[in-house]
């Protein structure tokens, strides 16, 4: 028996006027004469971002979902360059501290997923700056709410390059000019073109960081097909760990457009899954990329309602037996 707990990404099809990820171009701040009314603006769309964040946690709470991926663009421009003056996290205090006292009171998982820009194996040097700036700023608004960061932050390895071996290495010389606390915050991922599961689990073993397994990535994008054959290796990338493990699901758009994520999860692919893996550990946070957000998660409960191997705890968790 495993349980599993069902999660979503960012925003919600359901609730309107309710995006956590409104933003200012560059551009457009300029355009602002009065640089102080410029920031003026940002934070007042930064607050709105927050605000609607806390909206959807309530949201969550409605509906028993414990399992949250934050949008990352929740702060327009924080980490530019011509910015670097702007106290964010002291202006921002207020709609921070509401959603740390709302954390506190209704606890569920919730963490990030920088976009793909946070390269770290890059030989540049202001790629890796502008990485490790993007990753201390998902430390701080965690830091904010009142959360732990310690693996709270899922990131792609990077790019290979041209040479695959060396830029996994690259990665591991990398890795020693990253702070302590980021290195702590991090998870790998799998990805569906360059770094497959025995990429990811070779860095994971290696830098002591826990793997999140991409179901769907591994399906495109493979060394050997066989993912069972690797499984315990994956849930020991977890056992320093106060987490549950952590896992992606996500189904194809269709066979020609194959990597892309189709709009519901496929239960019968889902539930393939969860009967190999089902004993092997107590919990498994599963989340739900997929293009109708928390629609998908909801679909994806009604489907596997009358599915005897099933024991529902709530309205998004159950036990598998």
């Amino acid at each position: 028996m495993t349980i599993i707990q069902l999660g979503y990404v960012a925003m919600s099809m359901n609730l309107q006027n309710c995006s956590p990820s409104q933003t200012m171009t560059y551009a457009q701040f300029q355009k602002i004469q009065d640089r102080e009314a410029a920031i003026k603006k940002l934070e007042k769309i930064a607050r709105s971002n927050l605000t609607n964040c806390l909206r959807l946690l309530k949201h969550n709470v409605a509906h028993d979902i414990h399992f949250f991926r934050f949008s990352s663009k929740l702060i327009p421009l924080a980490n530019h360059e011509e910015l670097s003056d702007w106290k964010y996290m002291k202006n921002l205090i207020e709609p921070l501290k509401e959603i740390a006292e709302f954390i506190g009171q209704h606890p569920m998982r919730v963490g990030f997923h920088p976009d793909h820009f946070v390269v770290l194996n890059s030989t540049k040097p202001e790629i890796m700056k502008m990485s490790v700036k993007t990753l201390h700023m998902h430390e701080m608004l965690l830091k904010g709410i009142g959360v732990n960061p310690e693996h709270r932050c899922v990131i792609h390895i990077g790019g290979a390059y041209d040479d695959k071996i060396k830029a996994l290495e690259q990665f591991i010389h990398n890795w020693g000019l990253i702070p302590a606390s980021i290195q702590r915050m991090l998870l790998f991922e799998n990805d569906d073109t360059t770094f497959h599961l025995q990429d990811a689990l070779y860095l994971c073993e290696k830098l002591g960081v826990p793997q999140v397994f991409d179901y769907h990535h591994h399906l495109a994008f493979h060394e050997e097909p066989e993912w069972e054959q690797q499984w315990e290796r994956i849930i020991g990338t977890w056992h320093a760990s106060s987490l549950p493990v952590k896992m992606h699901i996500s189904s194809p758009k269709n066979e020609k457009d194959f990597r892309a994520h189709a709009d519901y999860i496929d239960p019968n692919v889902f539930l393939n899954f969860l009967h190999v893996v089902k004993g092997s550990v107590q919990q498994i946070d599963c989340m739900i990329e997929a293009k109708q957000k928390d629609n998908a998660l909801f679909q994806l409960v009604t489907e596997l309602q009358s599915e005897k191997s099933i024991e529902w705890i709530d309205q998004s968790s159950f036990k598998i037996h």
